[in-house]
């Protein structure tokens, strides 16, 4: 693998091939730190030819693959672990050069896809079932999963390394075939992946890369012999996946978006609370979907809004690839914009800037779409500003009195993706995990993203579906059950 950027068209890999794509017209993937064009990735109508292509060859790999004994399907993947590690320091900057993150951002994210990998080894232990015997006279009962076919992951440009593992090590691994369709602003990390993919001994078509846009993705839910979706991103656009895909007959798990509030009380210890609130809030920039959004107080005689002041306002932004930098651009100018337009919004709603991060200017990256750390305080509860996914560095305060008003606040909300308190209180921690309705809790936790092992569970409008990503959910997502009910009299068997 080479390191170098080159400004080229970008090939699909269908059928255990690099191939052009039917679609001549391109759009640029831009470094959003520098404004580079690190390539060209196609963009149009044609790309659902290329979708044909795919799931033709995806469909004819399937009818073999889906035979071969879960064993045999599990090994390519130990083999894909041992790439992603030896080659992660590589895609972590790859990761950071087209998504603005930080590069220890980049090598964590590839991490969790690595650990991903990790998991579905264990398929073959996952994928096990039920058996009764005699559950009348004779007969027994016995329960199996089946591959469903061609499985279709839509991906987000803000964790182009992590987020296709949480569907595509399960969905080979339970005898399915797979299409990835990355986001088209940071296509290049799926492309390195890719080329380490071509190293596995896998049969061609079982895995495939497919670019584009919109045309893509509707080519993937409408397509018949596509018959699972899953998507990650906002949650207008995971309406749509989902009420696409469900009415063409496909299982679909589509996450949304979210706005994660996080709740500090005044037995908490401040210093630390701080620290991880802070990181949680800018780290990505905001660009995740599990970033805090809300910081709610309760009890504060100020010195927790102060902290939380000083540590944003310290915090270094810049290009990710330099090392001493702790937070990286937004991902477009189109989002840099819209980011700005909500704070402002904000404020005409009536909050106070306490730190406003708008017309950053990072030196030597002038260009770059740089927000620096942002909190808005005193949004009205019953504003627009205080319930809209920001998706960008931007920290809200809000003072509430008690916990139980805390908790009415978390559950009147509209997403349910994350919720997390500070407290040193088990009383208070058991009760908020019982009672906040969201899919992800953290205690003295400001990002609780689940382990590979675990689901990463959403609730509300922040998924839609029913089976997550990750661990026994993907097993059971990327598998149908199928009841066997056995009968052998003993007549039949003296023929014999």
């Amino acid at each position: 693998m080479t390191n170098n950027f080159i400004m080229e068209n970008l090939s699909n890999y269908i059928g255990g091939a690099w191939v052009k794509s039917k679609e001549d017209n391109t759009i640029e993937v831009i470094n959003p730190a520098t404004q580079e064009i690190l390539g060209k990735v196609p963009y149009g109508n044609g790309t659902s030819v290329d979708v044909e292509d795919a799931v033709e060859a995806a469909s004819q790999a399937f009818k073999s693959w889906s035979q071969v004994p879960v064993m045999k399907r599990v090994q390519p993947l130990y083999k894909l672990k041992q790439l992603l590690e030896e080659n992660a320091e590589e895609i972590a900057r790859t990761i950071t050069m087209e998504s603005g993150k930080t590069l220890a951002e980049s090598r964590g994210e590839i991490q969790r896809a690595i650990e991903n990998v990790e998991v579905a080894c264990g398929t073959p232990m996952l994928i096990q079932s039920e058996f009764s015997e005699n559950i009348a006279t004779g007969v027994d009962e016995f329960m199996i999963r089946q591959p469903l076919g061609v499985c279709a992951c839509i991906a987000p440009f803000n964790f182009p390394g992590m987020i296709p593992f949480w569907f595509l090590p399960y969905a080979i691994a339970c005898g399915n075939t797979f299409i990835l369709k990355p986001s088209e602003k940071v296509p290049l990390t799926m492309v390195k992946v890719f080329q380490l993919i071509e190293q596995l001994d896998l049969p061609k078509g079982v895995i495939s890369l497919v670019h584009g846009g919109k045309e893509t993705v509707n080519a993937l839910l409408d397509h018949p012999e596509v018959k699972a979706i899953s998507f990650v991103g906002s949650t207008q656009i995971a309406k749509y996946i989902y009420s696409r895909g469900a009415a063409n007959g496909k299982r679909v798990q589509a996450q949304g978006g979210a706005k994660n509030p996080v709740v500090i009380l005044p037995d908490a210890d401040i210093d630390m609370s701080v620290q991880i609130v802070t990181d949680s809030v800018f780290g990505c920039a905001g660009q995740r979907c599990l970033a805090a959004s809300n910081i709610i107080t309760v009890g504060d005689n100020g010195n927790i809004k102060e902290a939380l002041y000083e540590s944003a306002k310290s915090r270094t932004t810049g290009f990710g690839l330099d090392e001493k930098v702790e937070m990286g651009p937004v991902i477009s100018s189109e989002s840099k914009s819209r980011v700005e337009h909500l704070i402002e919004k904000g404020v005409h709603e009536g909050a106070k800037l306490l730190l406003d991060g708008r017309n950053a200017t990072i030196e030597g990256y002038e260009k770059g779409n740089f927000i620096k750390p942002t909190i808005l305080e005193g949004l009205p509860l019953d504003g627009e500003i205080i319930r809209t996914e920001i998706f960008g560095p931007v920290m809200s305060l809000i003072e509430l009195k008690t916990v139980d008003d805390a908790l009415n606040f978390i559950n009147n909300g509209h997403y349910g993706n994350m919720a997390c308190l500070f407290t040193s209180s088990g009383a208070n921690a058991r009760k908020f995990r019982n009672q906040a309705n969201a899919g992800n809790v953290g205690i003295n936790i400001g990002v609780a993203a689940p382990m590979a092992q675990f689901p990463f569970s959403g609730w509300k409008e922040s998924f839609f579906g029913d089976l997550h990503g990750q661990g026994r959910h993907a097993v059971e997502f990327f598998t149908q059950t199928k009841v066997v009910i056995e009968r052998w009299p003993k007549e039949w068997s003296r023929k014999f």
